[in-house]
């Protein structure tokens, strides 16, 4: 199999900020597993369901089909023949991508995606379960930490960027609620993995990051 590098850790702490520059820096193809459940809460939205019904969003998102197409150094994901940009990351999804994300037939569905990925070639994937679920062999885990103010800062620039406005103690919150549902689902829930190498990146630029994650993979 080709290498997988797994990169995990809450929302704000880096992840794919350095997953790029790891991309970059090692020749690999970059994946974004959070997009893909981002994806399936978009389509659950659009598709009117309760995202707050487990068995509903099983079954509806059985039917989604997400194509894989390797673009510039990354692993791509269309659906219907187009990348859905930043219709995945408006606060709207924020608020249902969680529970979403702790359906166990949706992890099931992404987890076998993501499982299927090397095919395309060397990879490194950032998440929240990679190395602790989809990827626990992978000799190559880590995961990065980071303060939740901090965190927060990261991610409100990043949202005003993309014409989402919220003030930094709102995106704290939203933070923190996602932290809660992802640290206490039953199904592959945030941890750190056994093994993995911890990063505090609060302090850390990404170039920091990044020399670390090389240092260790060599």
């Amino acid at each position: 199999m080709n290498k997988v590098i797994c990169i995990d850790g809450p929302a704000g702490s880096g992840k794919s900020t350095t997953a790029h520059a790891v991309s970059e820096t090692l020749g690999v193809l970059f994946v974004d597993s959070g997009a893909l459940y981002r994806i399936m809460t978009r389509e659950c939205l659009r598709a009117g369901v309760d995202t707050a019904d487990p068995a509903a969003v099983a079954a509806f998102c059985k039917g989604v089909k997400v194509d894989f197409v390797v673009k510039g150094g990354r692993v791509a994901y269309e659906v219907g023949g187009e990348e859905p940009g930043d219709t995945i990351r408006t606060p709207e999804i924020n608020a249902h991508v969680s529970p979403v994300s702790a359906v166990p037939e949706v992890r099931a569905i992404v987890t076998g995606w993501l499982r299927d990925m090397p095919r395309l070639g060397d990879i490194v994937v950032e998440g929240r379960d990679i190395g602790s679920v989809v990827y626990p062999d992978s000799p190559y885990r880590f995961y990065l930490d980071c303060d939740p103010d901090e965190r927060a800062r990261r991610r409100q620039k990043e949202d005003a960027s993309k014409g989402f406005v919220q003030t930094e103690e709102q995106v704290k919150a939203s933070l923190l609620a996602r932290d809660r549902i992802d640290s206490s689902r039953k199904t592959a829930p945030l941890k750190v993995p056994e093994g993995a190498i911890r990063i505090d990146t609060t302090h850390l630029p990404v170039e920091g990051v990044v020399a670390e994650i090389a240092r260790h993979l060599r």
